[in-house]
């Protein structure tokens, strides 16, 4: 597959764009360092819908950083059946859970054309080494990941159906704002479908909860298009009392 170094001027230019420079490009890094980091960083040709960026037990060599488009992660049941574990946004990392194993835990795919940076792990670790900018860097964003996921795993295991569903809007809002766009109104790059699979209920459930939320005036949806118009309304959503095990037993949590 061919691959080329992406030259520091390039780099800059797209991570204006697209936010990197908070991620893969620390600010506080000297001239020197960003000379060092600009030998590593390369680009990926661009990956198309459906494509996998890797698979499940691939041997683990880098991380990456998504420059456009999106990309979901997922793995399989032990009923053979794919489980969403994660949706990867413009200015996000993916490949960090492979760094304990030495492989990929699970697939990435592209859901839509999608640009990614490529940073090879042996290489970013020895940089890492040397530039303590860099190094706090990376452990802010695997802190970020793994808070992330602890939050999102708590949402589905003790949440309603609109919990879930609000919480994961409010999600989207803040990262989408994260990266210099609109907060209200932004384009999922999943289908319903898949966003159903990651919240943990069935396709029919999230078509009603859309219906629902646009009835109750919490957002308008328009295929893919959001705008989200009661803020307030889905952050009181959000902060609802969590589902305890008296509620799972009284039948209030179901996965329709």
């Amino acid at each position: 597959m061919e691959q080329k170094v992406v030259k520091l001027s390039t780099i800059r230019q797209a991570c204006s764009e697209c936010n990197l420079f908070q991620l893969c490009l620390p600010v506080s890094l000297e001239n020197d360092d960003v000379e060092m980091l600009d030998q590593i960083v390369q680009r990926r040709r661009p990956l198309a819908r459906g494509e996998h960026l890797y698979r499940a037990h691939d041997e683990f060599n880098a991380i990456y950083a998504v420059r456009a488009g999106a990309i979901k992660t997922t793995m399989l049941s032990p009923e053979g059946e794919e489980q969403i574990t994660g949706f990867h946004l413009p200015g996000e990392i993916l490949g960090l859970d492979a760094i304990s194993g030495s492989r990929h835990p699970c697939n990435a795919i592209a859901l839509e054309t999608t640009s990614v940076c490529e940073i090879p792990f042996d290489n970013l670790e020895s940089l890492a080494a040397q530039i303590p900018g860099l190094q706090h860097t990376l452990l802010r964003i695997m802190s970020k990941e793994i808070f992330e996921d602890q939050e999102m795993l708590y949402a589905v295991a003790k949440r309603t159906a609109e919990e879930r569903l609000a919480i994961a809007l409010l999600s989207f809002s803040e990262r989408f704002g994260r990266r210099g766009l609109s907060s209200r109104n932004f384009r999922l790059p999943m289908s319903r479908t898949d966003l159903a699979n990651y919240l943990g209920l069935a396709p029919e459930t999230m078509s009603r909860l859309f219906k629902r939320f646009q009835e109750q005036g919490l957002l308008h949806a328009e295929g893919k298009e959001v705008v989200l118009k009661d803020m307030d309304g889905l952050h009181e959503l959000a902060r609802a009392r969590p589902v305890t095990e008296k509620d799972h037993r009284g039948g209030r949590h179901s996965k329709a």
